[in-house]
This record gives C-alpha cells, structure tokens and sequence, in this order.
C-alpha cells in the first residue's frame, strides 16, 4: 500500500501495575497487526514513551510456534523509537495496542496526546485494541471536548476485566471512563473477537479482536 506517511505503532513502556504485578504491552495485540500492516506493505514507525525494549506481560509469552510466526515483530520491540523524538512526524496514523501497561502510562500522557491529536487533526486515522483505547482518554477536539464524545468504541469490558481479576488493580475501568467522556460503547461477549469503525476511528474489544482492527485499519487506509 502507497502511503505518504508512516503508521505509527504505538507501544506501552509501563512494566508494573499498582501492586507490584508485572504487565506490560500484550503481544499478540502487537504482532499480529504488525504483521498484517507488513504484509501490506504499510510503512511502520516502533515507538514507545521510554523509547528502548518493550516489557511484554508474562501472561502473553508466546508458545514455540507463534515465537517463530512473530519473530519480526518481536524483533521490532526490541529498540523502539522514543516517543518524544518521533511525536511531531507526520503519520498516516497510530494504532495503540494494549496490555494492562497501557493503562499506566498512556491516558495522562502529553505527548501520547499530542501524537494522537495531531495526526486526527491532519485527517489521520487512530486504532487501538483492548487496553489501548486507554490513550484516547486524555484526547481533545479542537474546541476542547473529548474525542470520543459521541463517537462508537470498542474496548476491553468491565466483565472482561474482572474475569482476569484486574478489576481492583487498575487506575479506573476503562469502559466506565470513555463512556463518562461521552462515548457510545459498542461491545460484545466476553473473550468474542469485535471491531467498532467510526470513520477513521477504529477500535477493538480484546486480544482476540486483534487480527480483525488490522483489516479494518488497512480498509480505513486504504479509503
């Protein structure tokens, strides 16, 4: 695929919880994309707010065969960009994936915004799946509303948090927080892979939802 600007994939650098739980990025919520965008021949930029490797939760290690499908996008988290270095750059757009890392250190972050912000401004597209939906909490319209107010999102639910037992560890329910922001969630069953596109809004539900908003990010770049 042709594009003028890179896709920016952006990546959590947060490796605790509040109690001391290793977290970190979800893997496959990275690589599966990753390589679906490469596969298209979409241009990528790696970067994360600390820059460097990623920590990757230990509960999303890969087995033998997905360590040899994922080897290129395990490789890619393995000296990513700063984000301060790369957050003025113009991207077609960004996709967050998640893990419970980026709950920490994504929603309060003012550079994450300033990425995402931009890039929406310029008519740039922004995904993310599972937790990272977390990096559109702190986003601002230009005339200061939040960028989800009255818009369709897709992200890890209230009874999927508390199937992992994660619902107390977390800073706040990230389904509760976009919907007090104003958003319309539109989620489905628990662990079901599904896709929310509201215009070039992409969103995902889970880990499971992963392979799907790469297609739906690849038709958005695509239109």
């Amino acid at each position: 695929m042709k594009l003028d600007n890179p896709l920016l994939m952006l990546v959590t650098s947060a490796s605790q919880m509040g109690q001391g739980q290793q977290t970190g990025l979800w893997l496959e919520e990275f690589a599966v994309p990753y390589l679906a965008f490469r596969e298209q021949g979409i241009p990528l930029v790696v970067a994360s707010p600390r820059g460097g490797k990623i920590p990757v939760d230990p509960n999303s290690i890969p087995d033998d065969d997905q360590k040899e499908a994922w080897v290129e996008a395990i490789a890619a988290l393995q000296d990513t960009r700063v984000l301060e270095t790369v957050w003025e750059d113009a991207f077609a757009g960004v996709f967050v994936p998640g893990g419970h890392g980026a709950m920490f250190d994504m929603p309060d972050n003012p550079l994450v915004a300033a990425v995402m912000e931009r890039t929406w401004n310029r008519g740039g597209l922004l995904a993310a799946v599972c937790h990272g939906p977390a990096a559109l909490v702190g986003l601002r319209n230009e005339d200061g509303t939040p960028l989800v107010q009255n818009r369709t999102v897709a992200c890890f639910t209230n009874d999927e948090e508390r199937e992992v037992g994660l619902d107390e560890v977390m800073p706040f329910l990230l389904a509760n927080r976009l919907e007090e922001l104003g958003a319309t969630l539109d989620l489905a069953d628990k662990f079901v892979a599904h896709t929310v596109s509201d215009g070039k809004l992409v969103t995902g539900q889970n880990p499971q939802s992963s392979a799907a908003v790469a297609q739906a990010v690849i038709a958005a770049l695509s239109a």
